[in-house]
């Protein structure tokens, strides 16, 4: 689904830029554009931005819990 039409940037683009590093609105508008034009899509960009980083953070959660789950095991 297109975010934003002025650039052509779809949520997948979004997404892909918040898990390479992008973690702020302002690294979306620097590296993909993000909002410079008519600023439509920051609603809607914003709420992808959450939604990627919450399940970001929730993966590392639950990639640290096995990991220390499995440290247990050997000791």
């Amino acid at each position: 689904m297109y975010v934003c039409i002025c650039k052509g940037i779809t949520e997948n683009k979004l997404r892909e830029a918040i898990h390479q590093g992008a973690d702020r609105m302002r690294d979306l508008k620097s590296t993909l554009g993000v909002t410079e034009q008519c600023g439509r899509c920051a609603c809607h960009a914003k709420q992808v931005l959450d939604e990627a980083l919450s399940e970001k953070s929730q993966l590392l959660h639950n990639m640290q819990s096995h990991s220390a789950c499995a440290c247990d095991a050997y000791l």
